[in-house]
């Protein structure tokens, strides 16, 4: 008989909270960049290329992680459509996690412009240059990064729910593992 864990494993938790500060970041950046028409556009552009390709392989990770550890379930008095909401919504969070990234740098890619993760080093074009293409994909990524930011606040709204309301161990069990 196997144990039920009690927490996520270390190296699960890790990436949980690494991500969730780069994401946050890039959220913020992404919105900073597009209301910004001064030389800050360039920099913030140049950061943001290389921050989403670096949460691209982070997810690619932590979903290995996520198949290839066991989870602490849910608690078993938690209603059913909260349990679906929870279910549903790390399911969002995963595909966002993919599908932002790859859809920023097709978006890039449409543009004619490179990806550059560092002098000298840039990734290959996914789409050839199209300017229809990226006014799509740029509404679309853009789209998308607003369902992020509010299924990311919808996370953390239940996290809170779960450490300051029900106090039933969910958030512990991410936050630490004692």
């Amino acid at each position: 008989m196997k144990l039920v864990p009690q927490h996520f494993a270390p190296l699960a938790r890790g990436l949980h909270w690494a991500m969730a500060v780069m994401l946050l970041a890039m959220l913020f950046i992404g919105a900073g960049m597009v209301a910004s028409v001064s030389e800050r556009h360039v920099w913030l552009l140049n950061v943001h290329k290389p921050l989403g390709i670096a949460l691209l392989a982070l997810a690619v990770v932590r979903l290995c992680v996520r198949l290839g550890t066991r989870q602490p379930p849910l608690p078993a008095d938690l209603p059913m459509p909260q349990a679906l909401a929870a279910k549903c919504s790390h399911g969002l969070l995963y595909a966002l996690m993919l599908i932002l990234p790859v859809l920023g740098w097709a978006m890039v890619s449409a543009a004619g412009d490179p990806v550059t993760l560092a002098p000298g080093v840039q990734l290959p074009a996914l789409l050839a240059a199209n300017a229809g293409t990226f006014a799509l994909l740029r509404k679309t990524h853009g789209y998308l990064a607003y369902l992020l930011f509010l299924t990311v606040l919808l996370h953390l709204a239940a996290a809170l729910y779960h450490g300051l309301i029900r106090r039933d161990g969910v958030l512990r069990s991410m936050a630490s593992g004692r």
